[in-house]
C-alpha cells in the first residue's frame, strides 16, 4: 500500500468521532512534543512508542485506544510542523508553570526510556523547556529526579525478582 494512502487512512481513523483532537487542543501539543523528543535521534523503538502511549493515557485519563489515536494525531502534527515552538506556544497559553514542569518531566521520562540520553534528545528537551519558560536549573533538576525514579524502580524490580 502506498505511503500516502496509509497516511490518509490513519488520518481518517484519527478523525473518527470521539477520537478527533483539535489543532488547538493542548493534549495534541503535548503528544507532538513527546513524539518530537522520541524521534529526534532518527529512530523510534516499539518500547518508546509503548511508553509514550502509556504516558498519554495516564496523563489525560484516556483509554489506550484513545491514547493511541492521540499519539498518531501528535505524530502527524509534529511531522507536518516540525517546529516545537508552534506547540509550546499553546502550552504557554493553556498550562500553568507546574503543568509545564510536568511536561518537561515527562519528556525526560521518555528520553530515558532506553537508558541513555543522546545529544539530540538532550538538545530537544533543552529547547522545549526553554520555549516553555523552564530555566536550565529546573530542567536539570527534573532530569535528575527522573533518573532517580528510574533507578529506584529498577532496584524494586530487581528485589521483586529475587
Amino acid at each position: 500500500m502506498p505511503i500516502h494512502l496509509k497516511r490518509l487512512i490513519s488520518d481518517l481513523i484519527a478523525r473518527r468521532p470521539g477520537k478527533a483532537f483539535d489543532v488547538d487542543d493542548p493534549r495534541l501539543a503535548v503528544a507532538a512534543l513527546m513524539f518530537h523528543v522520541i524521534s529526534v535521534d532518527g529512530r523510534v523503538t516499539p518500547h518508546e512508542v509503548s511508553r509514550w502511549e502509556e504516558e498519554l493515557a495516564r496523563r489525560f485519563s484516556l483509554s489506550i485506544a484513545d491514547a493511541r489515536a492521540l499519539a498518531e494525531a501528535g505524530r502527524a502534527a509534529e511531522l507536518e510542523t516540525a517546529d516545537p515552538a508552534s506547540f509550546t506556544g499553546r502550552l504557554q497559553r493553556n498550562f500553568g508553570r507546574a503543568e509545564r514542569l510536568d511536561v518537561v518531566r515527562a519528556l525526560w521520562g521518555l528520553v530515558l526510556t532506553d537508558g541513555a540520553v543522546q545529544e539530540f534528545e538532550d538538545a530537544a528537551v533543552w529547547r522545549i523547556a526553554e520555549l516553555l519558560g523552564i530555566d536550565a536549573r529546573d530542567r536539570m533538576m527534573l532530569r535528575k529526579e527522573v533518573e532517580g525514579d528510574l533507578e529506584e524502580a529498577a532496584l524494586r524490580a530487581a528485589e521483586d525478582g529475587r
